[in-house]
């Protein structure tokens, strides 16, 4: 029974679609896993099979162009690719090695080459019989391949043919081969297109149908394997959790703990600070102040607003209320009673400052906290404005909002470090001033901000211009008859280190004195130290490493001895200390650094910079002055012992071209020597071994070892020609 009209058999049909589906089944699992190598394999033996069964089915068929000649020609050729496919497929997909000759060599020899004999008879007989007697020769390599695949299997089950796997492997293998040994046999009989169709594919497909199955069980073994590992992925991954849970569960009450310590100590700072705060005033209002007693005040004054600074940041943190804001606050007053003492403090920077303050603007909030506010945003324009500059402050109301702005023409803030300044602990370190903070000033304001419903915003690009403008932007309150305004704050007070007052100054030089060069960025400290040290030595003061630079070219004399402090504006002591290294006039000078950086690495960096010791912040004055004594006093000694040590090898060196009277030489000695090409040095050697000089002697004469003396003396007898000194003698005094 033919379909369409054409030669194929319905039976060759049915298997031709039964394969197609076959194939785009196998192609979409391709596509789904690309790196399936076995796949591949069965696409190219599904689609030989196709296309043996198509054009088997449909030539020769008077109807289809072609020749009789071509149309067989065609059949055949696919009637010959697939079977030469089949060593390849099962030495690759059934890892058969011993297929490996017949795969690669044997198919070409034994089917390709008598399949071109068949198309040459077939050619010029003109006789499909007569070329069909060619094909004798497939037939009997395929019963070779045969008789290899057998092997072949034995050989991958080690000679052992008992297991089920191995039984099925041979059975199918030998039924997918034996019907196209048998295929010359189909023709012969003219058993037809069906017998060979169902022959040839039935034992193809049992091939397929193993292979497949195989398949189908390894992926089930490896999804198996996938969904275990991905269980104890899971179990692994539920572990790892449950204990990054309870080790974060432990950092946060370690750190929790760590924290409520910190603020018990910060909390218990703060009474004894009241107390010498109270008690300091008190003495100053009895009895008057001094200098000592205003550093003493300034220090402390600093230390109560850097402890107050860190137990707030902490009770903002925990979500504590620091601030009662159901006050009404004049927020005018406070910053015109702030300016009184910033504005001191910028005519001493030489910083002009512009305000325009609107009278009378109210707001609803604690009066420490707009005081906070105030001075931290003021006081971080000062600080970062470089003298003979300005800042401008505003304060206006703009419908039901107060805006108070400070702008300043200094350093100006990057945009990528505008949301950082925000963050507890953060500095700009460009600039160190004597108000320099602990990174807590804009912090605190922003949280200040923030509680009040407020807004802040910075404005600054120092790629195109100098300056930083802060603008706080605030609810405005419109107080009624019943509401009275609170009084300024408590805080105010400790606003401006009263230390900053102190102008520092070189002393009057004494030319028997030693000469000292200080190096601190903290006038206080500066002061203090100047001060202490004054009464001993000449003292010149520097606020920084690049000042210190500039003035030991300016100085009467070298310094002595330089303490210098580390973390500084423009050059820091580290730089400075590389810089007089590099300089031979003076990187003979003792450093000695006085700072707070004294870990480790900070200490091991200055010792290889040249400085002989650390003294770490707070230190003993005393301590300090006794080790600025010992080092001045080592380094006179030093001078003394090399100032001996220089005259008296200037006596020796006199003395070496100088002959006793009693002592006589050949008034032609040198030239003597010159004739036997002795250096100077062995010149010298020999005028002292004339006047009898023992070698050790004339060693310590000449400052060289003594080795080297008898070396020398080697070398003039072996150029004089004399084995000792005897012969040397009479040779060098007998006049020629």
């Amino acid at each position: 029974m033919l379909v369409f009209g054409t030669q194929m058999h319905i039976v060759t049909f049915i298997f031709v679609s039964i394969e197609i589906v076959i194939f785009f089944y196998l192609m979409i699992y391709k596509l789904a896993r690309p790196d399936d190598k076995i796949t591949f394999l069965n696409i190219i033996l599904i689609f030989l099979l196709i296309t043996y069964n198509i054009t088997g089915g449909l030539l020769p068929d008077p109807n289809m162009p072609g020749s009789f000649f071509t149309q067989e020609v065609i059949a055949y050729a696919t009637g010959f690719i697939t079977p030469c496919y089949f060593p390849y497929y099962v030495y690759k997909a059934f890892g058969l090695e011993k297929m490996k000759f017949h795969a690669y060599r044997g198919v070409f020899l034994f089917l390709v080459i008598p399949y071109i004999i068949f198309i040459i008879v077939f050619a010029v007989s003109g006789s499909l019989q007569t070329a069909q007697n060619v094909l004798i020769l497939p037939v009997l390599y395929a019963l070779w391949v045969i008789f290899t695949l057998i092997k072949a299997i034995k050989y991958k089950y080690g000679n052992l043919l008992t297991s089920k796997e191995s039984k099925e492997e041979v059975a199918v293998l030998f039924l997918s081969l034996t019907p196209w040994v048998g295929l010359p046999i189909i023709d012969y009989f003219e058993l037809g297109q069906v017998v060979e169709a169902s022959v040839t594919n039935t034992g193809f497909l049992l091939l397929l149908g193993l292979q497949v199955s195989r398949h189908i069980k390894q992926t089930r073994i490896e999804h198996q394997r996938l969904i275990e590992s991905e269980r104890q992925l899971l179990n692994w991954n539920t572990n790892l959790q449950n204990e990054v849970d309870k080790r974060t569960k432990e950092l946060e009450k370690a750190n929790e703990q760590k924290t409520n310590n910190f603020i018990n100590l910060v909390h218990e700072t703060k009474t004894p600070l009241t107390l010498v705060n109270n008690y300091l005033e008190e003495y100053i209002n009895k009895y008057g102040s001094v200098e000592e007693l205003e550093i003493i005040k300034g220090g402390v004054d600093k230390l109560t607003r850097d402890v107050i600074s860190l137990f707030d940041i902490e009770r903002f943190t925990k979500g504590i209320d620091v601030y009662n804001h159901n006050q009404i606050t004049n927020f005018s007053e406070i910053i015109k009673s702030s300016l009184i003492l910033f504005e001191y403090y910028c005519k001493k920077q030489i910083i002009s400052c512009h305000k325009n303050i609107e009278e009378n603007v109210f707001i609803k909030a604690d009066p420490n906290a707009i005081d906070r506010i105030v001075n931290n945003v003021i006081e971080n324009a000062i600080k970062f404005s470089n003298n003979e500059g300005k800042i401008e402050i505003t304060l206006q109301t703009v419908d039901d909002k107060i805006h108070f702005s400070v702008k300043d023409a200094g350093i100006g803030i990057p945009s990528d470090l505008q949301k950082k300044i925000f963050e507890p602990y953060y500095q700009i370190n460009q600039k160190k001033t004597g108000l320099q903070g602990m990174g807590l000033g804009l912090p605190i304001v922003k949280k200040v901000v923030d509680s009040l419903g407020g807004q802040i915003h910075i404005k600054s690009n120092p790629a195109e211009a100098s300056g930083t403008e802060v603008t706080i932007i605030l609810n405005k309150h419109v107080p009624t008859e019943n509401e009275v305004p609170v009084t300024n704050p408590l805080e105010s007070k400790f606003r401006i280190p009263n230390t900053e007052r102190f102008e520092v100054a070189d002393t009057p030089f004494h030319p028997n004195r030693p000469s000292v060069l200080l190096i601190e960025d903290n006038k206080a400290m500066l002061h203090f130290l100047s001060k202490k040290l004054s009464g001993k030595y000449n003292i010149f003061c520097s606020l920084n490493g690049a000042e210190a630079l500039k003035k030991l070219h300016e100085l009467p004399v070298l310094p002595d001895l330089i303490l210098s402090d580390i973390m500084m504006d423009k050059m820091d002591g580290f730089a400075f200390a590389k810089a007089i290294s590099e300089q031979d006039e003076y990187n003979h000078i003792p450093i000695i650094f006085l700072t707070a950086k004294s870990t480790p690495t900070d200490k091991l960096k200055g010792l290889r910079l040249g400085a002989i010791d650390f003294i770490p912040k707070p230190f003993s004055s005393e301590e300090l002055t006794q080790k600025i004594d010992t080092v001045l006093k080592n380094i006179g000694k030093q001078k003394k012992a090399i100032l001996n040590l220089s005259i008296t090898n200037l006596k020796n060196l006199n003395t070496i071209n100088t002959v006793p009277e009693d002592v006589k030489l050949p008034s032609n000695l040198e030239q003597k020597c010159r004739s036997y090409n002795l250096t100077n040095r062995e010149i010298e050697i020999v005028k002292l071994m004339l006047k009898g000089t023992k070698y050790k002697e004339i060693a310590k004469t000449l400052f060289i070892a003594d080795r080297t003396v008898t070396t020398h003396i080697q070398n003039i007898f072996e150029k004089i020609g004399v084995s000792n000194k005897v012969e040397m003698i009479n040779k060098l005094s007998n006049s020629d």
